[in-house]
């Protein structure tokens, strides 16, 4: 329990996340246990009612929210309280508020600040002046008349017209100070601001990346994130200037209404007042904290789409179990080889010079098909990058020429560079060059897509939108959970995994992970799951939370290469003992499942939900949940953007998706993009409706320019029955009354925000 918990935070939580009471409290109570997500989702679901990992993880950020602004209202309760000014009324709403920008907004008329110009008027004496011209009771003579009395010009207030001023600031300040008004401004503004972007001035953008926002302006509502994002990164290169308009008029008739409350010889006073008080210091606040909302909401959406595409390439199916040769390559510089066995170890390195000409390309063709029958490699995995095209095309003829029956797949090699050079992949592999542990890297990527990226900083896979734009400690966590959300669902092979991937099970720390890396190396092989409890610093509560996620092939018992945790085998037991069969038997003919009554085996602690895992486990034992293998075939024919022409039909693989379409891969170097109204019949308001990342699809090529390096594709076009994903139609197309292109239909790989492809 967390020392700023209460019942009331509780409760706000329920209503905030508006799920069921019982599963929210429940969840709560399990994660100041020290539950995982993971965790919590899969093996606790009797409690939680089912919550799946979405709805945990909102109840997780809900509670570290509330608890921040629960502390914070304290700093700020002492704080006034020190100050002698902490009424009642002020302590009731302070501890009533529930967002951290109107805890500020009460906590500004009392928050420790720099000499302002209501600083300098009070210290002469101009408060009183101030309240007098706040009453507004004065009804004849002049406002200047009225401030005579405070003129003194050993203080700085040589005449009325001063004295004036300075009460003016004072009345400025009060009320951007008020807590309500500056609530009132945010609202209006948020609701009819528009953000407004122009060129700074000609020349400053050399590219032409930033054109389509030389004079552009949008309802800050409704802005997207893509076009957010984009706007302020032409304002931090100094190209755009970037500026939200607020509804001026509208807001000082608002703050002038309140001001005013009828004729007096102040009204003009107040009424400028009002103009100071909005101009000078409340809509310059406002306007940066609404910016940075904007951003902040900018930023949320382009996680979600890299989440939703890490989460898509992460999930790709893998080709394990069989012997792989992995390619990086090159042209001038030789293409580096790797052959692996079925779990990934590494075997045997070459390099081969087929690009260079001469007698080297049949040496090369040679050392190949040598490497290939040598290690029983039946697949070879090669790069995409720079020669990526020219070395498949080479590998197919080598093998076809040698009679040898292999399958070459083009694999995604972004990020490889990363894990050569890294920390894992020096431990992995000391005593081998950067460019072989690339080839190993790329192999591995076949076999395991998984197992292999996880080793990588997950934004340098490729698959995101201006992620170096966005709030980086958002961005690390969500694609954290992503990685962690994966690794579960999939499961661990104990006896095979690295540190790395290990790192993400659940309850299993970096450090946790080597150690039981360390102790694999020293043992040998781990023979069941209950042997973990001797690696070093691994108690009980990380077992309870890792257990059920780690996999043993051919261990001691038949359940640990199954999802079903340690927690429940005495069931299991049960279950084949009635059955009339061993525990050995019921796990290796899964039909007998089909005879257990689960109702049977309900008690206080394992209910339904439970139970009906445990059946489906047993049913399909061991069995990966990730989709069958499959490779694309690129055209031999085509390897270039030049060979391209409008109207062919070719095979290709998605390999990003953002909010305005998809880039798809078909073997020429260069992705195309595939707009959003050219991924399906039907409408799709989200391009993850239709496609995802790893998707292998077919396209029509509607365009290509070798020279800006553009390539326009068509899914619809090459694949008429194509609606949606899972059979789900989206809805149909609104009529689109503006026939003027959205901007962002003519935006390259590298003005949507995106990382062009190093071909390098």
């Amino acid at each position: 329990m967390h020392a700023s918990d209460s019942p009331q935070l509780f409760e706000i939580i329920v209503e905030e996340s508006a799920l069921p009471r019982a599963g929210v409290l429940a969840t709560i109570a399990l994660l100041n246990e020290g539950g995982t997500v993971p965790f919590i989702a899969r093996y606790r679901k009797e409690q939680t009612g089912e919550l799946d990992e979405v709805q945990i993880r909102e109840i997780e950020d809900l509670l570290a929210y509330h608890r921040e602004l629960a502390e914070r209202k304290v700093t700020v309760l002492k704080s006034i309280e020190e100050q002698g000014k902490l009424t009642p009324e002020l302590a009731a709403r302070i501890a009533t508020c529930r967002k951290k920008t109107e805890l500020e907004d009460l906590y500004l008329p009392y928050k420790p600040k720099r000499r302002t110009k209501a600083t300098i008027a009070r210290e002469r004496g101009l408060e009183p002046l101030a309240d007098l011209v706040a009453a507004q009771e004065l009804k004849t003579g002049s406002a200047e008349e009225a401030a005579l009395p405070f003129v003194n010009a050993e203080l700085g207030v040589p005449d009325a017209a001063a004295a004036l001023e300075g009460a003016s600031h004072i009345l400025a300040e009060r009320l951007s100070e008020d807590a309500d008004v500056r609530a009132l401004v945010r609202a209006l503004t948020r609701e009819q601001g528009i953000f407004s972007s122009s060129l700074i001035s000609e020349g400053a953008d050399r590219e032409g990346k930033y054109q389509m926002y030389y004079e552009y302006s949008e309802p800050m509502k409704s802005v997207v994130s893509h076009r957010m994002l984009a706007m302020r990164r032409g304002e931090k290169e100094e190209v755009l200037r970037l500026v939200l308009l607020a509804p001026e008029q509208e807001i000082l008739e608002r703050l002038t209404f309140r001001l005013v409350k009828g004729e007096s010889i102040f009204k003009g006073v107040l009424e400028g007042v009002a103009v100071d008080a909005y101009k000078r210091l409340i809509s310059p606040s406002i306007e940066v904290e609404l910016r940075l909302e904007a951003k902040t909401r900018a930023d949320e959406a382009a996680i979600a789409v890299f989440a939703q595409n890490l989460r898509n390439l992460l999930l790709l199916p893998p080709a394990g179990g069989r012997r792989v040769l992995g390619i990086d390559p090159g042209l001038r510089t030789g293409c580096k080889v790797a052959a692996l066995d079925e779990t990934g170890r590494f075997l045997e390195h070459a390099t081969i010079y087929p690009h260079t000409g001469g007698a080297k390309v049949a040496e090369a063709a040679r050392e190949l098909v040598r490497l290939v029958e040598k290690h029983d490699c039946r697949l070879l995995a090669i790069g995409n990058g720079t020669g990526g095209r020219e070395t498949e095309i080479f590998v197919r003829e080598s093998l076809r020429n040698a009679g040898v029956r292999a399958e070459a797949v083009m694999v995604n090699e972004a990020g490889a560079s990363i894990y050569s050079a890294s920390e894992i992949a020096r431990e992995e592999f000391p005593e081998l060059d950067l460019t072989i542990r690339g080839a190993i890297s790329i192999g591995r990527r076949l076999q395991d897509p998984l197992a292999e990226l996880v080793k990588i900083d997950p934004k340098s896979i490729g698959v995101g939108q201006y992620q170096h734009d966005v709030n980086q400690v958002l961005l690390k966590k969500a694609l954290d959970a992503v990685v962690e959300s994966c690794v579960n669902y999939v499961g661990v092979d104990l006896n095979s995994a690295s540190w790395a991937l290990l790192s993400y099970v659940a309850g299993i720390s970096e450090n946790q992970g080597r150690a039981i890396v360390q102790y694999r190396n020293e043992n040998g092989a781990f023979a069941n799951r209950q042997a973990l409890l001797k690696v070093p610093r691994f108690g009980p509560k990380a077992f309870e939370q890792a257990a059920g996620f780690l996999r043993i092939r051919g261990g001691d018992n038949p359940l640990d290469n199954s999802a079903v945790h340690p927690e429940n085998y005495e069931l299991v037991g049960r279950m084949a003992a009635d059955l009339g069969k061993s525990l050995a038997e019921l796990a290796a003919e899964p039909a007998l499942a089909a005879g257990i009554r689960i109702e049977r085996y309900v008690t206080e602690t394992v209910g339904l939900p439970t139970l009906r895992d445990i059946l489906a486990e047993l049913k399909k034992p061991g069995r990966d949940p990730r989709d069958k293998f499959q490779s694309a075939s690129f055209r031999e024919d085509v390897t270039t953007i030049a060979d391209l022409k409008e109207g062919m039909i070719l095979q290709g693989v998605v390999t990003n998706v953002a909010a305005f379409g998809a880039f798809v891969d078909i073997g020429v170097h260069q992705d195309g993009l595939v707009h959003i109204s050219q991924l399906s019949q039907r409408y799709a308001k989200d391009p993850n409706e239709v496609v995802k990342v790893g998707e292998i699809v077919k396209v029509k090529v509607l365009s290509a320019d070798p020279e800006r390096k553009r390539i326009s594709l068509s899914i619809k076009q090459a694949e008429p029955e194509r609606t949606g994903k899972g059979g789900q139609a989206p809805a149909p197309a609104p009529e689109r009354r503006n026939t003027k292109p959205k901007a962002e239909e003519s935006l390259s790989w590298e003005k949507a925000g995106f990382r062009v492809k190093k071909k390098n």
